[in-house]
C-alpha cells in the first residue's frame, strides 16, 4: 500500500508516493479530524496512511485532502474526511470483524475500514463505480476488500453474519435485510433520511431483543437506491 518493496515477485509494485500527498494527508489527520476532537489511534493512523488521492480521478488528485466530499462521476461522492474517520470510529472495529459495506463509490471508506478487521464485503450499485473501485484496491493492495455490483438493500446473504456494517449512502428507513444480516451484538452506521432534507446518522447495535438506536450527527449523503 504505496511502501517500498514487499510485494510478491512478478506482481505490479504500488506506485511511488508524492512527498506533497504525505504531507497534505498529515495536515488533514491534525486540521480536519483531531481538531474536530476525534482521538481514536487505530482510527488517525489508518487515515494518516491510506492514500486518498488514489482513489479521485485524476483532475481531482490535488484536492484530494481538502475538508469536503468530492465528485467521483455518476452523480457520486467521496465522502468527507472526517465523516469517514468518523464513522469508522464510531463503528468501532476490530481485528477479526467481518464488514458488509453498502456503497462501496471509490473504495476509499473500504480500504480505510480494510486496515483495521478481517474482512470487508463492499456492494455498489453503480456498476462501473464498481468495477474502478475493485481495480483500485486490488492495484494498491486492499485483498481483504471484495467488491460486488448489485443492490444494497439486499445485503450480501450468502456472506451474513457480519460483526458490522457500514452505509455510506442514505435510506429513507433502515433496510430489514441488512438488520436481518447482522449479528446479535453486532453495529451499524447509517445515515437515515429523506434525499432533499435533513438526514442522520444513527448507530444501531442489534440486541437480543431488537435494536438499539443511537443519532450521532447530522448529516447529508446521495440517496441509496433500489435496483429496479
Amino acid at each position: 500500500m504505496l511502501t517500498s518493496g514487499g510485494f510478491e515477485p512478478g506482481s505490479t509494485p504500488p506506485p511511488v508516493e508524492d512527498a506533497v500527498f504525505i504531507v497534505a494527508r498529515a495536515r488533514m489527520v491534525r486540521d480536519q479530524i483531531v481538531a474536530r476532537g476525534l482521538t481514536d489511534p487505530r482510527v488517525l493512523s489508518v487515515m494518516g496512511r491510506v492514500p486518498r488521492q488514489e482513489f479521485v480521478p485524476k483532475n481531482q488528485r490535488y484536492a484530494s485532502y481538502e475538508d469536503g466530499p468530492l465528485p467521483i462521476g455518476h452523480g457520486q461522492t467521496i465522502s468527507q474526511p472526517y465523516i469517514v474517520a468518523f464513522m469508522t470510529a464510531a463503528l468501532d472495529p476490530q481485528p477479526k470483524d467481518r464488514v458488509l459495506e453498502i456503497g462501496t463509490g471509490s473504495g476509499y471508506q473500504a480500504a480505510v475500514i480494510s486496515e483495521l478487521v478481517a474482512a470487508v464485503y463492499s456492494i455498489e450499485i453503480v456498476e462501473p463505480l464498481a468495477r474502478r473501485a475493485e481495480a483500485d484496491l486490488k492495484r494498491l493492495g486492499y485483498d481483504k476488500v471484495k467488491v460486488r455490483a448489485g443492490d444494497g438493500y439486499r445485503g450480501w446473504p450468502e456472506a451474513a453474519p457480519f460483526d458490522a456494517i457500514i452505509v455510506t449512502c442514505a435510506p429513507e428507513k433502515v433496510p430489514k435485510a441488512l438488520v436481518d444480516q447482522l449479528k446479535v451484538g453486532g453495529r451499524m452506521i447509517v445515515p437515515v433520511g429523506p434525499q432533499h432534507g435533513v438526514q442522520e446518522l444513527y448507530l444501531l447495535r442489534k440486541l437480543e431483543g431488537g435494536l438499539q438506536t443511537q443519532a450521532v450527527l447530522p448529516v447529508r449523503f446521495v440517496p441509496m437506491v433500489m435496483a429496479h
